[in-house]
Formats: structure tokens, sequence, C-alpha cells
């Protein structure tokens, strides 16, 4: 046969198509055709909808043991912490208890005493409880919104306490609302004493911004050590006497000058307070004065005029 008459076209079997190069434009455009329809007109929303039901299973089977392992972890932790609080408020319980146990002792021994030296007797500190709505706009203030105002009795001046100690005074008061400035506000002071030693001193806000209190205008030699407890000494007549204020952190004695710079740590949760109590002020509690008696002057001759 000549080879003519060959036909040299590829049988069926090896014929390959359109060439890549086209392949590639064609799938190209497609692609970036339905980028744009699905930006455009969200096409493919359905198809995405569609196809996390059908792989959810999958996700959740493959993130179970993560999952498992997390839970293991807290709940190991959580097992450990807990144990951990009972033992410390069994502690803390056992102490109270104990303390507890010397209270009626000693308010009837304070209350023969008083008898005996004819003082009056302390009125009763009435407090209502309060929550920390949010901060004050400024930061540096050092000052929160408490959700009681006016209307629930709150009173201007009325010493804040948290479960710790003192958390401040309420400088301001409104119909709903008031305003409560800490301790650690610089132009805040409140009249402290030394439960240890029974020194008397005056603890301001720490001028710097650190959540601090400064005790001044104590001498060089004063004895003040760390970790001294202060608590308030009442004789401002605002803070009722007792309530525990802050603990000492850090005392300087410096030879150039009579003073002493003694830095204070608040008690209080001075920077997470979240519940509080507004104690009226301890000078709304005492008794009218009684009015002087008038003395009527005698004249030159010793009678009355």
């Amino acid at each position: 046969m000549p080879l003519g008459t060959l036909d040299r076209a590829p049988p069926p079997f090896f014929k390959q198509g359109p060439t890549p190069l086209t392949k590639l434009f064609f799938w190209g455009a497609l692609s970036l055709l339905l980028m744009v329809a699905d930006v455009r007109w969200g096409v493919t929303q359905p198809v995405r909808s569609a196809l996390s039901v059908v792989l959810y299973p999958v996700q959740w089977l493959a993130q179970r043991p993560v999952v498992v392992a997390d839970k293991t972890g807290e709940f190991l932790q959580d097992r450990e912490t807990a144990q951990r609080n009972e033992q410390l408020a069994r502690t803390q319980l056992l102490a109270q208890a104990a303390r507890a146990g010397q209270v009626d002792q000693l308010i009837l021994e304070n209350k023969q005493l008083r008898s005996l030296l004819a003082l009056r007797e302390r009125s009763g500190i009435t407090a209502q409880a309060a929550q920390v709505l949010y901060d004050a706009a400024d930061p540096y203030t050092r000052k929160m919104i408490l959700d009681k105002g006016s209307l629930q009795g709150i009173q201007a001046g009325a010493p804040v306490m948290d479960d710790a100690g003192v958390l401040g005074q309420v400088t301001r008061v409104y119909p709903l609302v008031s305003e409560l400035t800490l301790l650690t506000n610089r132009e805040h002071s409140v009249p402290v004493l030394n439960t240890r030693t029974g020194v008397r001193g005056v603890a301001f806000g720490e001028a710097t911004g650190a959540p601090l209190l400064e005790l001044r205008y104590l001498a060089s030699n004063a004895d003040v050590e760390v970790g001294d407890v202060l608590s308030t000494s009442g004789v401002d007549g605002v803070f009722p006497p007792g309530m525990p204020v802050a603990k000492v952190v850090k005392v300087e004695r410096r030879s150039e000058s009579v003073f002493a710079r003694i830095l204070c740590e608040p008690l209080a949760r001075v920077q997470a307070a979240q519940h509080v109590m507004v104690v009226d002020p301890v000078g709304a509690t005492w008794p009218e004065r009684a009015p002087a008696e008038r003395v009527v002057p005698a004249n030159r001759k010793g009678g009355p005029r």
C-alpha cells in the first residue's frame, strides 16, 4: 500500500482536546467571574451554607479530642483551686470563730467601762449596699459612679467601704446616682490610727498616680514599720473608728527631712470594686449639742444687774 494513502490524523483515543493555554484562560476567566458575582450578588452563599451543614459533623468530630483535653485540664485545675479555697476558708472560719467568741465579752467590758467613766455610748453604724456602675471618664481623678443617690438616702461625705476596707468617700450626690472619690485620689485624706502602736496620722492619696496612700507629717523617728495596719481613728466625725484602711509597705527615713516618707497600700480593692457599702457619716448619728446655759453677768457690787 502506498504511504500517501495512509491517514495521518491521530485516532480518537489519542485526541487531547483544547490546549493547556486555552484551559488556563477559560478557568481563570470563570474564577474571576465567580468572584465578582459572589462579591456583588452573593451567588455562592447558598453553596457555602450547604457545605457548612455537610461539613459540620466532620468538624465537630475533629474538635472533640481538643475539647475533651481542655475540659479535663480545666476540671483538674478547678478541683485543685476549689480544694485550696476550701482549706483557706476553713482556716479563716476558725480564726473568725475564735475572734467572735471574744466579741460579746469585749462589748460588755466596753459598755461597763463607758458607764464607769460616764462616757456617751457610741451610736450604731447604719449602711446600705450599692453597686459600682462605671469609673469616671477621667481615670486620673480616681472616681467611681454608684447606683444610689439622694432618693435612696445617700449623703454627701458618706464613707464607702467593701469587704476588705475603706474605699473612699461620697463627694457628689445626684437624685439617682452618686460620685465616689477613692482614697487614692491625691486630694483625699483620712485620719488613721496605727493599730500596733496607737499613733495617729493622716493618710493622703499618692500624688505620683500610683494606687497608694502616703502617711504624712510623722517624725522620722516615729514607731512605724512595714506591715503595720492602719484603721480610721474617727476624730474627723465622718469615718467610724476602727475601719481598716491600709497597710504600710514602705518607710523612708531621710536625714535631710524631719518627716518620714511612709507609703501604704489600701486594703480595699480600689481598682476592682463592684459591690460596696455606703456608711452614714458619724456626725449624722451624733445627738444635737444641748444649748449652753446663759450666764447672767453680775454688777460690780456683786448683785445681779
